[in-house]
């Protein structure tokens, strides 16, 4: 399986839940030692999924650049020695200020990261899943994607920062849905999946942790049940847009900690 934006967060969580499953894991990020302000790199989660005992691959790539994207499936695959099976879209770019004055470079930096790079990994690695008659593809995304009621109903002072981030992500899910839709009987599962309440990663912390109480907030091993769930979920299970807690209410999950053990 593919893992993209793995080098921390949600993305290494998933990530090292998979292992800890016995899954082959190739991640993806561009941090493959050390980023400048954030904690977490690539070798970093290698290392934590080292101790399962399953291959695990790295591809360090830009996934707002083109070019650069294009090696991950190829690349993938060859470390994996067979094809890709399991495509988790996790990576993405949030810079949240207002439409007014919001640049265009901005805003195409969060497209091509939170819109383009799922669509186009998610075409690489779809040929080789028809032929194997099965593949599941797991888009992150985030409940900024909904729409506002509109004015005059009332909502926080940051919520005007979050239109542009939100937009990239309402258009993956319905790339998302568009996709499951051309596939559907070749036993190809599309499907997005968002956090109810923040998952406060290293990224998110630094965003808005100071600005959230208790019951906001939503435990990374949460979040990461309701997504591997995604993983493994039957062939007419696709096209949908799902929550991680609702997953977890909907089909009576048991939580597990990230190394696979019940909590």
């Amino acid at each position: 399986m593919v893992v993209t934006g793995a080098s921390r967060g949600i993305g290494a969580g998933i990530a090292e839940r998979m292992a800890a499953e016995g899954a082959d894991v190739v991640i993806t990020a561009r941090t493959l030692e050390q980023h400048d302000h954030l904690a977490g790199s690539l070798q970093e989660t290698a290392a934590r999924l080292a101790r399962y005992g399953t291959k695990v691959g790295i591809v360090v790539a830009d996934l707002t650049d083109e070019a650069d994207r294009a090696r991950v499936i190829p690349e993938a695959a060859e470390q994996l020695g067979g094809h890709v099976e399991i495509l988790v879209n996790n990576a993405a770019a949030s810079i949240q200020k207002p439409l007014d004055g919001f640049s265009t470079k901005r805003r195409n930096i969060m497209f091509e990261a939170n819109a383009n790079a799922p669509l186009d990994l998610s075409l690489a690695a779809i040929p080789a899943m028809r032929d194997a008659g099965e593949g599941w593809i797991v888009n992150v995304s985030s409940d900024s994607s909904k729409l506002w009621p509109g004015p005059p109903a009332e909502f926080s002072p940051t919520a005007i920062n979050i239109s542009a981030y939100g937009a990239s992500k309402a258009a993956l899910n319905r790339l998302s849905n568009g996709l499951a839709m051309e596939f559907y009987g070749t036993g190809i599962r599309v499907n997005t999946v968002q956090p109810r309440a923040a998952v406060l990663s290293e990224g998110a912390a630094e965003l808005v942790g100071a600005t959230l109480r208790p019951d906001q907030i939503e435990s990374m091993e949460a979040m990461v049940e309701g997504t591997v769930f995604l993983c493994d979920c039957p062939a007419d299970f696709t096209g949908q847009i799902t929550v991680s807690l609702d997953n977890i209410e909907r089909f009576g999950l048991t939580v597990h900690n990230l190394d696979a053990t019940p909590q």
